[in-house]
């Protein structure tokens, strides 16, 4: 279990993280108003443009401002972390 930053020193569980999707798809930004009119939204852009969806295993759903493909790799560094490998 790791936290993994996903901007403006917010945090979250790498285990917890069930998706992270791109905000510009009809289901994603329906996704996001249900969220918002459910109160489950956590929005860590800080301001900035939200630039992927961070989908949880409580249903919650966080607004990030980095790319997916850098939560893909701050993900994947934290893994190679627990192992001591790096590819």
């Amino acid at each position: 279990m790791k936290f993994v930053n996903i901007g403006f020193n917010n945090m979250i569980l790498d285990t917890r993280i069930v998706a992270v999707i791109s905000p510009e798809s009809a289901p994603a930004k329906r996704m996001v108003g249900e969220a918002k009119d459910s109160a489950r939204i956590i929005d860590c852009t800080g301001g900035r443009r939200t630039k992927s969806v961070i989908v949880t295993d409580t249903d919650h759903v966080i607004l990030c401002a980095l790319s997916c493909e850098a939560l893909y790799t701050r993900l994947n560094d934290n893994k190679n972390d627990d192992n001591g490998d790096r590819i």
